[in-house]
């Protein structure tokens, strides 16, 4: 029999240790990150009482293969459109947490007379929790729709950005061996340049294809064609001089914005495990246990840190954010560990011997017991402040429950804020295309046609880069913002100096763009006559420009949105399927609204103010106001804010509501939560209400319910006036009380 190759033996003697201290590990209910850590350690070369691989060069590189799964798939989870929606309070949180726990990491380094560079590691390594290990411990403990669960997703969020950014300041730092401000500063503007860039031209491809190609992506090809995505973006990212791990997750993140986003991460899972394991066990490897037991002391120190710090550090920054005092608490002690990226980040420095060899196996052991002991802490957070809050005084529980109200209160954004957020956002990202625009002009376009001819191409490549230019140059420099904020300040006349400020700034800097293509390929003189030609061109011809754009910015959000749309017609559907089907003669429907406290267009009006009757055409039939139910309101009922409205409509009508009462939201359907019913009544010849009107009749007090309908001779009157006759033989509707709406008798 041929010899196998030795990676294959390597591989057998890894998978088969790692399957059974895995199953070791479930059995006794611990992370599975451990077990394959511990099966590192047993096949390393440092433990001589097990048989050992022959080339960990080979499994290293399999395990570098395996941070690349392990970012794909935290991209395919937490997105950059996730992170834009998460709001301030988990930024501010992760960003408190980033200072104090690289601060503390430091001065622990310093405390154990460590030399500068492993104190900067260890700060950094501090900083970052376990994605991986805290998702699926809130899963197994069923905290994910616990209140505390939506900020630490929201920081875990943040903290992907922090450690990819660390390891890109690192890199640079590492090779300096210097602390460079400039550098550092240069390194940061080019990673937002390059994420902008690329999140910019994701989104505008990548969708759209996989749309295109939506017949033929089998389960197979879709899985080949997301790994073929991810290690092209690696590619992209490691010529730009990042890291491949900040390209896996880049690219995890683009295809997150998809609507095959799920799909992938399903079909990815065994894929991403199988190469996450390898590279966990290469972690355990690189633990000598006879030296670590010399650093015993260290680790027990930094694990002490780490949970006592992030407690503090976390929970200061979710209370100042404006969560409440049990959340931020909450939140501090789940987020009490280290993992994956701390060892990715150790490695980084292992891998240059910037740092000494202690640092790498004293943060896997002390990661090691974080992740032991976060999920006990988790659980323990909530008695935990029932016992701390008791022990206060109430004067300050008093304080810091008003502080919460009020820090939230503080969240909300002038419409001015939001326009120059606006401005300052779009300004960036038109600045980017068009720099890499430029950028692709000058160093590969006009060389290579310059090579043909030097002034044919000179004008051709130039030509060709203000073509592709020109809608974005229009959108910088001439297009308005078409904001809520930017409409409700001009029609107000509000800050005009101001914004004709921001208009002259945002030409002049379209007029730089183009100084910039021109001057690197014609003369000055040239550059300066043609810049202003192209501007007064650009103005002149602005109409098919917003036209050509408009298609541009309309393919970029649709496909920004392509998962929502697609989750709102799923949920559009569900909602057709739940709805009464007694009320399907009518085409209508029951559904209910939230009253927001900023509608000051209906807060406070009576329903005969509102006229929505008469000019939508739709009947209030119920106010769940607290605890107080208003079934049937009255015309002089007034609309108070945070109110139900439960209402009978079509769909047409419910946009038409939705319009007026929940813009921009999804449509919720959840009037089954109310015990109302359509009934209806056939009056005969003895009824009481036979030839009556609807008024006179009093059928609000004898049915304790709404006329919604009258079927007469075949015809239907949907939502018939209050003066209206009724006559013998009509079918009457109504909405009401289910009890009540029983026991009515109408006819004698």
């Amino acid at each position: 029999m041929s010899q196998l190759p030795l990676l294959i033996v390597d591989l057998a003697l890894m998978l088969a240790v790692a399957a059974m201290t895995t199953i070791l590990f479930k059995w006794l209910r611990l992370p599975l990150v451990l077990g394959y850590i511990v099966a590192g350690i047993i096949i390393s070369p440092n433990f001589i009482f097990f048989p050992n691989i022959y080339e960990f060069s080979d499994l290293q590189v399999w395990g570098e293969i395996g941070v690349i799964f392990l970012l794909f798939g935290l991209g395919l989870e937490f997105s950059f459109k996730k992170l834009a929606k998460i709001g301030g309070a988990a930024s501010v949180t992760a960003g408190f947490e980033a200072i104090g726990m690289g601060l503390i990491g430091f001065f622990v380094g310093k405390f154990l007379g460590w030399p500068m560079m492993d104190c900067i590691f260890l700060g950094a390594c501090l900083t970052v929790s376990s994605s991986t290990v805290l998702v699926k411990t809130f899963g197994d403990l069923g905290l994910k729709r616990k209140n505390f669960s939506g900020i630490v997703f929201g920081v875990l969020v943040v903290e992907d950005i922090i450690a990819v950014t660390l390891l890109v300041l690192l890199g640079t730092f590492v090779v300096k061996q210097e602390v460079d401000g400039g550098q550092i500063l240069f390194s940061i503007l080019k990673l937002v340049f390059f994420l902008i860039l690329w999140f910019v031209g994701g989104i505008l491809l990548i969708p759209s294809l996989l749309n295109r190609a939506k017949r033929f992506l089998t389960d197979e090809i879709l899985l080949i064609s997301s790994i073929a995505l991810c290690f092209v973006m690696v590619f992209f990212s490691t010529q730009a001089g990042f890291s491949a791990a900040l390209g896996a997750f880049v690219m995890g993140s683009l295809l997150a914005e998809t609507t095959k986003a799920e799909r992938v991460e399903h079909l990815l899972r065994p894929v991403r495990d199988l190469f996450g394991a390898i590279f966990f066990i290469s972690v355990g490897m690189l633990i000598d246990l006879y030296s670590l037991a010399i650093y015993i002391w260290p680790v027990i120190i930094i694990a002490l840190a780490v949970i006592i710090g992030k407690t503090l550090v976390i929970g200061t920054g979710a209370y100042i954010s404006g969560s409440s005092l049990k959340v931020s608490l909450q939140a501090g002690m789940s987020l009490t560990l280290i993992g994956e990226f701390s060892f990715i980040i150790a490695a980084l420095g292992a891998k240059y011997n910037a740092t000494s060899d202690y640092l790498y196996p004293v943060i896997i052991a002390a990661s090691a017991i974080t992740i032991l002991t976060a999920p006990y802490l988790t659980m323990a957070s909530g008695p935990f402040y029932d016992w701390i809050f008791k022990k206060l005084p109430a004067s300050l529980q008093e304080k810091i429950n008003r502080y919460s109200a009020e820090a939230t209160s503080l969240r909300t954004t002038s419409a001015w804020q939001q326009l120059v957020r606006s401005f300052l956002m779009n300004t960036t990202i038109f600045s980017v295309v068009l720099i890499a625009l430029i950028v692709a002009t000058t160093k590969y376009l006009f060389p290579w046609l310059a090579s043909i001819n030097y002034n044919l191409g000179g004008i051709a490549s130039a030509a060709v880069a203000l073509a592709i230019m020109s809608p974005f140059l229009w959108a910088l420099a001439v297009r308005n913002e078409r904001t809520p904020a930017f409409a409700e300040i001009y029609t107000q006349n509000r800050y005009i100096g101001p914004i004709w400020i921001m208009r002259i700034l945002k030409i002049v800097i379209a007029l730089f763009f183009i100084l910039i293509l021109l001057n690197s390929i014609f003369s000055t003189e040239i550059t300066i006559y043609s810049a202003l030609v192209i501007m007064a061109l650009i103005i002149i011809f602005r109409n098919p420009l917003q036209r050509f754009y408009n298609r541009i910015e309309d393919r970029f959000v649709e496909n920004l949105n392509t998962r929502e749309i697609a989750e709102q017609k799923e949920l559009a559907q569900k909602m057709a399927e739940k709805r009464n089907t007694q009320l399907g003669p009518w085409d209508a429907h029951m559904t209910y609204f939230e009253v927001p406290p900023e509608a000051n267009d209906v807060v406070g009006k009576s329903l005969q103010e509102l006229q929505w009757r008469e000019r939508i055409g739709v009947n209030v039939a119920l106010i769940v106001r607290g605890q107080q139910s208003i079934v049937n309101p009255g015309r002089e009922e007034r609309i108070f804010p945070n109110d139900k409205l439960f209402i009978i409509c079509t769909d047409s009508q419910e946009r038409r509501m939705n319009v007026i009462l929940r813009p921009n939201k999804k449509l919720v359907e959840n009037a089954e939560q109310v015990e109302m019913k359509l009934g209806s009544f056939l009056i005969s010849s003895s009824s009481v209400c036979v030839n009556k009107t609807i008024r006179d009749a009093d059928l609000r007090t004898r049915v304790h319910g709404l006329v919604v309908g009258i079927e007469r001779n075949g015809e239907r009157i949907l939502n018939p006036e209050s003066d209206m006759q009724i006559e013998e033989g009509d079918i009457l509707w109504v909405v009401g009380d289910k009890k009540l709406l029983s026991h009515t008798v109408l006819n004698q």
